[in-house]
């Protein structure tokens, strides 16, 4: 679905909607695998004064049973709501940290416009400031990203790492976590299409992770699906090279684009531990480490 973007030039207020529609295809409703809320899991509603009226973020606030455990915001990608991403919030949560997650506006239960690149920037923006309070510790804060949430969370991983680094203070994060995702929306629309066409520069959604990735200056964790048949291992593969130390990329063997976390299973949280214990001091080294696979 995403290549159908490619025939969609930039310029037209009405193209550029049904960009957005093909890029985010948005499932009304509630997944079919769904069958309720876990028990502890809270529900809430943020409405900044900046949303229009009638505007809100629904988002759901699972903390841990261990008091003051290590806090992740969930960025999911297109497509499902919150209600088909909680198999991977589950895996979270039973690998020991409370999860915040979010409806991007538009998605689920959040009300809004059509979502474009720039409201689920801001949305992610909204909800980080909600983690800051439900965990003040910023060495128990983790950002995560799936798919093209993973391009959401690079772009709230970059905006932190610039304000810490020209401010000269410590990132307020302990690290970035970024599965299955890409380089650009441009990039993947291209591998799909198999079109020379320069993609990149038409469309208006650009979610350019690969000119964001440097500049987060806090460790990273990359993992992909070795055989992910929608988006390309190499992109991930790509993302990591542009990165600056520490950072690690996991790829799992076998594992598709919806069940790393789980194929990868004691690796996957090993790999998390050791980003918990890297340093919260920005890094300036871009020298590689060697990827690591699951198994």
């Amino acid at each position: 679905m995403i290549a159908m973007v490619v025939g969609l030039p930039v310029g037209c207020a009405a193209l550029q909607h049904k960009e957005r529609e093909l890029v985010f295809r948005i499932e009304p409703g509630t997944a079919s695998w769904f069958s309720g809320l876990p028990s502890g899991l809270q529900e809430f509603d943020l409405k900044p004064r900046t949303f229009k009226a009638g505007e809100n973020i629904h988002g759901w606030w699972w903390p841990a049973e261990r008091k003051n455990a290590p806090a992740i915001l969930y960025l999911h990608g297109v497509r499902w709501n919150l209600t088909g991403q909680l198999f991977r919030i589950q895996q979270l949560r039973a690998l020991g940290y409370s999860v915040l997650a979010i409806d991007y506006r538009g998605f689920g239960k959040s009300q809004g416009d059509l979502p474009s690149e720039a409201s689920v920037y801001e949305d992610a923006r909204i909800a980080w400031g909600r983690l800051e309070v439900l965990q003040p510790d910023p060495a128990l804060r983790l950002i995560y990203g799936h798919s093209l949430g993973g391009a959401v969370a690079v772009d709230l991983a970059a905006e932190l790492g610039q304000k810490a680094a020209s401010n000269g203070t410590p990132v307020p994060a302990r690290g970035l976590v970024i599965e299955s995702t890409f380089t650009s929306l441009g990039d993947v629309a291209t591998a799909m299409a198999d079109t020379p066409l320069p993609v990149r520069w038409l469309l208006s959604q650009k979610f350019d992770s690969i000119d964001k990735i440097g500049e987060i200056n806090m460790p990273l964790l990359i993992v992909h699906g070795a055989a992910d048949a929608y988006v390309p291992p190499r992109f991930s593969e790509q993302l990591f090279n542009a990165a600056r130390e520490p950072k690690r990329l996991l790829m799992v063997p076998g594992a598709t684009h919806n069940n790393s976390m789980s194929l990868a299973g004691r690796t996957y949280r090993q790999a998390l531990d050791t980003l918990m214990k890297s340093s919260l001091s920005p890094v300036a080294g871009r020298s590689g480490t060697s990827p690591a696979k699951a198994g």
